[in-house]
């Protein structure tokens, strides 16, 4: 018997009493009602429709003390029902088949007469109190169905936000095998699946699985490793599966109820609580109905003899029969008796029965809200003000003549306020917003019945989404219960309350795989559901901070991972610094070039007026040293942290001062050559020799540079760039913007380098004062190596060293240029000071002079000899020659010539004497 089930018949009953007993609510109006009971099932639902549509003989079971049927019987005005979603989908489709007026008033000066029917749903006007299929939102098949409850798809979602709550990944879905179950756990799926929660067990049930079927589903989830059961059912559906679970005695289970059974007394039974005790349920919202306790207390059969559901409650009740009445029942041992009579004297408030559960009103409060709304939506009719209606230019529905989609109409745009004072109001769905009270099943520690432990909401906010809150510590699991708990506790001290009491409420396990530690994640097992997975420790520069992180987060670019991977550091900055011993070593290198060079160039102005100055070109070497200084800075750039406006000025900076110092190489090599390869000087020798022309070739070879700096400059600028690809370390570098401008500023330098090597080469057997050619040629080659050397250093290193390798070439260049062309200058100067003499340059070049024209005459004999023989014949001798050279009383013998003999050959019979001495005002003497 179902005892709830008859509390919601008497809400109804209650509801529609209160009613016309009130002078505010539909004053004049009288509501009456008709009741069949479906039996939970689609076949008795179908049976009572069909014969209401037909308005055949109708089983009102006696209840028509309001509705006087026996001349005309009223048309119902609204269908209160049916409680499962499977019942009320049927029937709704089987009445949708015909076109019935909804409500069609019966005129009894001065009360109106109407009938409300309950308990299934018929006809296109309809408000359910527990069906919560989500196939009923559909409006486009179930038009009218409206209900004070709300749709499964919002209990799915809480479901699945509760299993992720308490970070389950791993569990069974069960859902009963018709309108309600199928769309609920189907909803129920994709939620899990939108939150990657994995189903291991997925099946359909219902009350009639025979035992066999029972046993194999029972067998399934006893061997799952899942340890949490959604069941989303009803309880004459779940209750065989959890007799057979009771009686294998599996306690590991943690099962999700759906509101349909999470209270239901088939299976919240004190004899189940071994094996469902800590169940967690969802329960629709508790509600208050004044004056109801006391409504369910004065029930009675004397009060109501043709009540057939009053007289079978109290059959059942006190486990009697009623004088007209008579039941047999089976006895236990098989055989037949008789009930003892019932004496009419009993108390109903002297036995438990769920009947008078009226504490938490749940569905007996959707039944009293669904009947208020029906009367609300007729008073709105019956007080609506013509020009504020609903209708078409605010017109009003006439109460006498109201028509179904008019009463349907008023309802959607209903707005009241109930008993509780909350406002109640259907959404677009025609329904109310979601709102569930989540429950623990504990056990009483009074008489070990079944209490519902409130634990927690669930609470959809319209577009605001829904809020979950669920408080952990009145939640017990698997059987354990407040009492005994706190009988544990107190026999154990403080520190040991806090640890049983842990371990008391520990949430259960229900996981494929064990929990990921921080700093690693989840790896995909081939052939598993996501959720089972293996720990996969993060790779560098990744990291996860908590539990089961299912992708390792890459740390940003200026940090990388710790070494267990469960965080990120920032990295070192690192450049070529000046606190560093290789920033300071590269920094004292350079400083000391430019002391070095600095003293040179003082030692050179110091002595300005000496001969071997004087030869060096004074003006050429002080723009040459000037050049080196500017070298030996341009280092200083490269080093200490790149910015901006460092990384845009050391590359030219560099480039321009190399291309000058080269320049002034080039040209004054180039005038020596021309010096002492100029048979005759010239006006145009002296004009290619003069000053001006030398400085302004050194600025046109040097104007070519800054041009490609400008241009590089303008169009892509280097910057200063963070290098993030090195592991734990971040390289500050500059981006030069364009590696072509960088080339084409080293090529063009190397490019003078050549010339000027072609043209020292040329030149290194010149007079002694100028052998500076020779180490200029020397200092060229030290050039070449160094930068071949630079540009596969430059491009295989990175970081700082990319600038130390640049600064490294620079200085190296710089010393080889300083050291070739200077030191043996200023050794001279210092040390030798008799070779800084005039007597010493003039001595060097008449050297040269006459070595030059002893090899010219050399020359001009060999070709006479050659000429003679062809004319006389060869001789039996050949003579030799010797040349000697005389210079300032110093005599200087040119060793003979030979051919293939050493003969003596003179030129006229004689020693070819060459003497010639130096004058300062000579017209044809070389000025140096």
């Amino acid at each position: 018997y179902n005892f709830r089930g008859f509390r919601w018949l008497q809400a109804m009953i209650f509801a529609i009493e209160e009613i016309n007993n009130s002078s505010t609510l539909l004053p004049n109006v009288t509501l009456g009602y008709r009741i069949f009971d479906t039996c939970n099932t689609v076949s008795k639902a179908l049976e009572a429709s069909l014969s209401f549509v037909a308005q055949n003989k109708i089983e009102s079971l006696n209840l028509d003390e309001f509705c006087n049927c026996t001349g005309n019987i009223p048309s119902t005005i609204a269908v209160v029902g049916a409680s499962g979603s499977a019942v009320s989908t049927a029937v709704a489709d089987l009445v949708g088949l015909f076109y019935i007026p909804q409500v069609n008033l019966v005129f009894t000066p001065p009360l109106f007469l109407l009938c409300i029917m309950s308990i299934f749903s018929i006809l296109s006007h309809q408000i359910s109190y527990a069906s919560s299929s989500r196939l009923l939102s559909n409006k486009n098949q179930y038009k009218s169905f409206m209900r004070t409850i709300s749709t499964d798809e919002y209990q799915a979602i809480a479901m699945a936000a509760v299993i992720d709550h308490f970070q389950w990944n791993w569990v069974i879905a069960i859902g009963s095998d018709d309108e309600y179950g199928r769309p609920g756990i189907e909803k129920f799926e994709n939620e899990m699946l939108q939150r990657d929660i994995c189903i291991d067990l997925n099946v359909l049930i219902s009350q009639y699985l025979d035992e066999a079927e029972i046993v194999r589903l029972a067998d399934r989830i006893e061997n799952s490793t899942a340890k949490v059961i959604a069941v989303f059912a009803s309880g004459p559906d779940v209750e065989p599966l959890v007799k057979e679970m009771v009686r294998r005695n599996v306690t590991d289970r943690v099962w999700i109820a759906s509101e349909a059974w999470a209270i239901s007394s088939l299976v919240a039974k004190p004899e189940y609580l071994d094996v469902m005790g800590g169940t967690i349920g969802f329960a629709l919202q508790a509600g208050q109905i004044p004056g109801f306790k006391e409504f369910l207390q004065q029930v009675h059969p004397k009060k109501s003899a043709h009540n057939e559901f009053v007289q079978e409650f109290w059959e059942e009740t006190f486990n009697c029969y009623l004088e007209d009445s008579l039941r047999k029942v089976d006895s236990e041992n098989g055989s037949t008796s008789f009930r003892p009579l019932c004496t009419g004297e009993e108390d109903i408030t002297t036995v438990e029965t769920p009947y008078l559960d009226y504490t938490h009103l749940r569905i007996s409060y959707n039944v009293y809200i669904a009947v208020y709304a029906i009367a609300e939506a007729l008073q709105d009719i019956l007080t609506c003000t013509p020009g504020r209606g609903l209708f078409a230019n605010g017109s009003c529905a006439d109460i006498r003549k109201v028509e179904a989609w008019q009463v349907l109409k008023q309802l959607r745009h209903l707005k009241f306020q109930n008993s509780m004072g909350e406002r109640v109001r259907f959404d677009e769905s025609s329904e109310l917003s979601a709102n569930y009270t989540i429950i623990n099943w504990h056990r009483s520690p009074e008489d070990g019945s079944v209490v519902f432990e409130e634990v927690g909401y669930y609470i959809v906010h319209g577009k605001k989404g829904a809020k979950l809150s669920i408080d952990k510590t009145k939640i017990l699991w698997n059987g354990y219960t407040t009492e005994v708990s706190l009988k544990n506790v107190r026999m154990v001290d403080v520190n040991k309350k806090v640890c049983l009491l842990v371990v008391c409420c520990q949430v259960p396990f229900s996981n494929c795989s064990d929990d990921c530690e921080a700093g690693t994640r989840k790896g995909i097992i081939e052939g598993k559901p996501t959720c089972c997975f293996e720990c996969t420790e993060c790779s560098d520069g990744e990291y996860s901070d908590h539990k089961d992180a299912s992708v390792c987060t890459k740390c940003p670019n200026n940090s990388w991972s710790t070494g267990n991977h469960t965080s990120c550091f920032l990295k070192e900055i690192e450049f070529l610094s000046w606190s560093e011993p290789f920033g300071i070593a590269l920094a004292l290198f350079a400083v000391l070039g430019v002391l070095l060079t600095s003293f040179v160039m003082a030692v050179f102005v110091q002595f300005r007026n000496t001969p071997i100055v004087k030869a060096s070109n004074r003006e050429l070497s002080y723009l040459l040293l000037f050049s080196l200084i500017c070298c030996f800075s341009s280092s200083l750039v490269f080093i200490g942290e790149p910015q901006d406006w460092t990384c845009r000025l050391r590359q030219p900076a560099f480039g321009i001062s190399f291309v000058l110092c080269i320049s002034c190489i080039l040209v004054k090599t180039n005038r020596v050559l021309l010096v002492f390869e100029a048979k005759i000087p010239t006006s145009l020798h002296r004009k290619w020799w003069g000053m001006n022309l030398q400085f302004l070739l050194v600025f046109l070879f040097t104007f070519v540079q800054v041009m490609i700096c400008v241009v590089w400059l303008y169009n892509a600028p280097p910057a200063s760039y963070r290098n993030y690809d090195i592991d734990e370390i971040i390289f500050i570098t500059c981006n030069e913007g364009s590696m072509m401008a960088l080339g084409f500023l080293i090529g063009y330098t190397c490019l003078l380098a050549a010339v000027c090597f072609f043209f020292a080469f040329k030149s290194r057997k010149l007079p002694e004062n100028f052998t500076e050619a020779k180490f200029i040629t020397f200092s060229m080659l030290i050039f070449f190596i160094v930068w071949i050397s630079f540009v596969p250093a430059y491009f295989s290193t990175y970081g700082k060293f990319v600038s130390a390798v640049e600064v490294i070439a620079i200085l190296a260049s710089s010393f080889s240029l300083l050291a070739c062309i200077f030191f043996n200058k200023v050794y001279i100067i210092l040390f030798k000071p008799s070779r800084n003499t005039i007597e010493e340059v003039r001595s060097s070049t008449a050297a040269h002079s006459f070595k030059a024209a002893a090899k010219a005459t050399l020359r001009q004999s060999s070709a006479s000899r050659k000429r003679s023989s062809s004319v006389g014949g060869s001789s039996a001798s050949s003579p030799s020659s010797s040349i000697s050279l005389k210079t300032n009383g110093n005599e200087t013998a040119t060793p003979p010539q030979r051919r293939s003999q050493r003969q003596r050959v003179s030129f006229e019979g004689g020693t070819v004497n060459l003497s010639l001495s130096f004058e300062e005002t000579r017209e044809n003497s070389v000025k140096l």
